[in-house]
């Protein structure tokens, strides 16, 4: 059964933060749109992924009206430490770059608070709609063709897309692989990563260098603690029962040598994060418009993923707006040279952070030397601390 056509000015395929973000700012410059959503919209609010806001984007959510909850549960940071040689050295992230800070708030508490934004707004959202095809690309309008979960076929007409279907979606499938370049790199390691009902161990994160491998101490709100360790790249999760995890992160984190000190509890999530960069450009092809995983990936010691994906929305909605308010469409036209500038500034970021903090094996014992002088550096120099903290709270979106 085949469903008539709707139309919208813009498709977005994906109701994730850049989704959902892109529609509350098309809808607030008048914009139409619709949200097609793969998955149901219950696991799309419990998908539990990062949830470090850099200062930008809190303000953007805030500028949205969907910054209430965000500012009563969240965790305001003004810094991190970054621990090695058994102790522990602070970056005033607000000292350092003028009052800037972090926020820590679950991504699937920013995807509930744009849910409800979006639909209080009347933009329709829906769920459990994959795209199965979409095209053309280069003529005057697009369609999207999507199937419910009857297996009933329904088609969207717009004049754009936006591609924030993620890395495994349809959107950037649809582009011929000659009319991209791929950039990735794979990481010789994992994270085992927990969510914890268990008291956090510092007030703010703590990154830790160890000789047995990097550890990551965060926190989702007062109680519960979100904790890390670098593990093999083809690590089984079997190897790891919940013991060996607290022992391991108490050895890392020197907590029976003096370091943070460690209260186990029961361990509400486990699971493996594979660590990768990824870039394709350009990230528009015709009337499609990728952002987000679905354009770029990095890994997640720099804490930029859905940042990054907000940055590029932000970006594109300004761009949609001036295209149908006065018919410039020259910011449409740059949308990929301006989102790739930051792309790579947080490719390089992410980057460095990884290759500051983990254990490679194939380093010899120069190389690992080499990496404690960068840490001591930056945690000596204030022009080297600037640079990270300026990087971690946020690059200006331009």
């Amino acid at each position: 059964m085949t469903r008539r056509a709707q139309r919208t000015q813009v498709a977005i395929v994906g109701a994730g933060p850049a989704g959902l973000t892109l529609a509350c700012l098309l809808h607030r410059a008048g914009i139409d749109s619709v949200v097609l959503e793969s998955r149901p919209r219950a696991y799309v609010e419990s998908r539990v992924r990062a949830g470090v806001l850099e200062h930008g984007t809190v303000e953007l959510l805030c500028s949205l009206g969907v910054g209430d909850r965000l500012m009563r549960e969240s965790l305001t940071h003004g810094g991190i430490a970054l621990r090695f040689s058994g102790e522990s050295h602070r970056i005033d992230f607000e000292e350092l770059t003028g009052g800037k800070n972090v926020t820590v708030y679950g991504q699937q508490e920013v995807v509930k608070d744009l849910i409800a934004a979006v639909s209080a707004a009347g933009v329709p959202i829906e769920f459990e709609s994959t795209a199965v095809a979409l095209g053309p690309l280069d003529g005057e309008r697009v369609t999207v063709r999507y199937r419910d979960t009857s297996g009933a076929e329904h088609s969207l007409d717009a004049d754009y897309v936006g591609g924030c279907d993620g890395f495994h979606g349809i959107c950037r499938s649809v582009i011929p692989p000659e009319a991209l370049t791929v950039y990735e790199h794979a990481y010789p390691f994992s994270w085992l990563g927990i969510l914890a009902q268990s008291p956090p161990v510092s007030e703010e994160l703590i990154y830790t260098n160890h000789e047995r491998g990097f550890a990551l101490v965060s926190m989702r709100s007062p109680t519960i603690s979100r904790l890390y360790l670098q593990c093999a790249a083809n690590e089984d999760l079997a190897e790891w029962p919940d013991d060996r995890f607290w022992t391991e992160l108490r050895l890392r984190l020197g907590s029976d040598a003096g370091g943070p000190d460690v209260i186990a509890g029961p361990v509400l999530q486990k699971g493996i994060t594979p660590m990768r960069s990824f870039v394709t450009e350009p990230m528009r092809y015709g009337r499609l418009f990728l952002a987000g995983d679905a354009a770029h990936i990095v890994p997640p010691t720099g804490a930029k993923g859905m940042n990054l994906a907000i940055a590029d929305v932000r970006f594109l909605a300004r761009a949609f707006e001036a295209h149908y308010a006065r018919n410039d469409s020259s910011a449409l036209d740059r949308y990929s040279e301006t989102c790739l500038r930051r792309v790579w500034n947080t490719q390089r970021f992410s980057s460095w952070m990884t290759r500051l903090l983990h254990r490679f094996d194939d380093h010899d014992s120069f190389e690992r030397r080499v990496q404690l002088a960068e840490l001591n550096y930056v945690t000596t120099s204030r022009h080297a601390a600037q640079t990270l903290a300026e990087n971690y709270v946020g690059l200006p979106f331009g």
